[in-house]
């Protein structure tokens, strides 16, 4: 990671890398105002349940592809598409689903931060 000034620079090789069920996730900044990374999944592909976060809101952003995001208090699945937005409020579980013939690569973020 690159740093001059306060103002950082993360690099693709320099995130950090977990997986979550079948989703390949990158996390690239985590302060405690803001997280920030990014999810692929390839076709018919799930990420786990995220149990969400009690006391921040995380909006994903789809940069490629189609995904349902699955919200469990709605039993609900919200389709998305490439350049389509989602605020998750506060506490909701939620997982992603590729439901496109192509990988789906999604930005999100959480705010405020809380550390485990």
């Amino acid at each position: 990671m690159e740093k001059q000034a306060g103002v950082r620079i993360v690099k693709k090789n320099q995130a950090r890398v977990f997986m979550e069920g079948e989703e390949l996730c990158r996390e690239y900044i985590q302060t405690r105002k803001i997280t920030f990374g990014m999810s692929e999944l390839l076709p018919g592909q799930r990420g786990d349940i995220d149990r969400g976060h009690p006391e921040s809101h995380e909006v994903f952003f789809v940069l490629q592809g189609q995904v349902q995001l699955f919200v469990e208090e709605d039993d609900k699945y919200y389709e998305l598409h490439e350049g389509d937005a989602i605020l998750m409020p506060e506490g909701m579980s939620h997982t992603l689903i590729n439901t496109g013939e192509t990988k789906a690569v999604l930005t999100w973020s959480q705010a405020p931060t809380h550390y485990a």
